[in-house]
């Protein structure tokens, strides 16, 4: 296993599955099962139960569910889906786009 070459707050783009076509920016990324969590896809519905002690109301509430890595696509600074490879540039490690050739800038926490 490689590792996931997708970080937190990139915008990808759904390449399989029911919201095919679909971008967002990844929320979360659970590494040990290879799946992120990104903004506006893969939304479900989920029976919430009242707590009047967290302030939580009951109902139906609509959530963002998993999504594997392999059904994303990193979309780089042009709009652009890509793959993502990594080399070096000096002493550092960067992330560059295979389609453009340019490096995936960091961003900022």
């Amino acid at each position: 296993m490689a590792g996931i070459k997708i970080k937190r707050n990139d915008t990808v783009e759904v390449i399989a599955g029911k919201d095919k076509g679909k971008r967002g920016r990844v929320l979360r990324i659970i590494a040990d099962k290879d799946r992120l969590l990104v903004e506006h896809v893969m939304m479900i519905k989920k029976h919430v139960k009242p707590n009047p002690q967290k302030n939580i109301k009951g109902g139906i509430a609509e959530q963002e569910s998993t999504i594997h890595v392999s059904n994303v696509m990193l979309v780089d600074a042009e709009g652009n889906k890509t793959r993502v490879g990594t080399r070096m540039d000096g002493d550092n490690k960067v992330r560059f786009s295979k389609a453009s050739g340019n490096t995936i800038p960091e961003k900022k926490r």
